[in-house]
């Protein structure tokens, strides 16, 4: 629960008055805790979200990131979609014991096991499409990966581990050029909301900065990949390039440099995915996922001779 410090700061935050009459942990978040908070403002009921980073790993590495958040979040205003509002923030804990952000809630809920398969598909691209239109050349935070690429080590779980190799020296070589724009950074099903029959918003933006369109559209099809296979994040795409302005142009290295970015040892199913009501996953399916995605973005990048020659099946 929250400390009681921490509602106070809520509260004289928060329009200055009102009273808490409930607090709920929301489910999803795997690297810092989130809660809905109810105040009664008047005789009205209003709810906010707060985050609290409590990752040390995290803050070791990216120590202003309650700053940084609220800063995404000013600047996430200018997409021409729903995004939460900032209302405040404590950038270093000094108030809430952990860099703390506080925000609007957002109406709509996660689906990750969708009814209509090509909607939900159409209206993830059509989201990412309205966020990558935001210019950021003046954004102060830039787009790196999390990964090391000089300290690849072949994956001991794969099948194919010399395709692997093969992958690290492509993403080791020159990156396509383009023009960057504002990037969500960490754009998944699990962040999107859904209202009736359409997209209510786009939330959690604390790694958002300036950056190729590619690597959110990478990183959306490696989730995809593995939540429900490749022919799914082939299909977003699709949806991505029919939908997308005519001057993006699609290169695999960015969806090369997605799944690398992951390889944190054995690829697991996400916690977020199991938190919100998604079952009949495993481990090994999230391995066997992942080789077969890569034998496809292979296919896409190395020529059709070169394959030959390569055992690719």
């Amino acid at each position: 629960m929250l400390e009681e410090r921490v509602k106070n700061w809520v509260l004289s935050s928060y329009k200055g008055n009102g009273k808490i009459i409930a607090v709920d942990p929301l489910q999803g978040g795997v690297s810092s805790r989130v809660y809905r908070i109810s105040l009664l403002i008047g005789d009205k009921v209003e709810d906010v979200v707060l985050r609290q980073v409590d990752d040390e790993e995290w803050l070791d590495e990216e120590p202003d990131l309650a700053y940084h958040e609220a800063e995404c979040l000013r600047k996430a205003a200018e997409v021409q979609l729903l995004t939460p509002k900032l209302i405040a923030y404590d950038k270093n804990g000094d108030d809430c014991s952990h860099p703390t952000i506080l925000m609007t809630k957002l109406e709509g809920s996660v689906i990750l096991i969708p009814d209509d398969m090509d909607h939900w598909i159409n209206g993830l691209a059509q989201s990412l499409i309205q966020i990558h239109k935001v210019e950021a050349d003046d954004f102060p935070w830039s787009y790196f990966t999390y990964k090391d690429l000089d300290t690849l080590e072949t994956p001991a779980w794969s099948r194919y581990p010399d395709l692997w190799n093969t992958a690290f020296k492509i993403v080791k070589g020159p990156r396509p050029k383009g023009k960057d724009c504002f990037i969500h950074r960490d754009f998944h099903p699990a962040n999107v909301l859904w209202s009736g029959n359409g997209i209510s918003g786009v939330v959690d933006w604390v790694n958002a900065c300036h950056g190729p369109a590619g690597i959110d559209l990478g990183h959306c099809r490696v989730d995809l990949a593995l939540l429900h296979g490749v022919p799914v994040a082939d299909a977003f795409l699709k949806a991505y390039i029919c939908n997308a302005d005519t001057s993006f142009r699609y290169d695999p290295y960015w969806d090369l440099l997605s799944v690398i970015d992951i390889l944190f040892g054995p690829p697991e199913v996400y916690p977020g995915w199991t938190a919100l009501g998604v079952t009949g996953l495993s481990n090994q399916m999230m391995q066997e996922r992942l080789d077969t995605y890569l034998l496809s973005l292979l296919k896409r990048t190395i020529p059709s001779e070169t394959q030959n020659d390569m055992d690719m099946t």
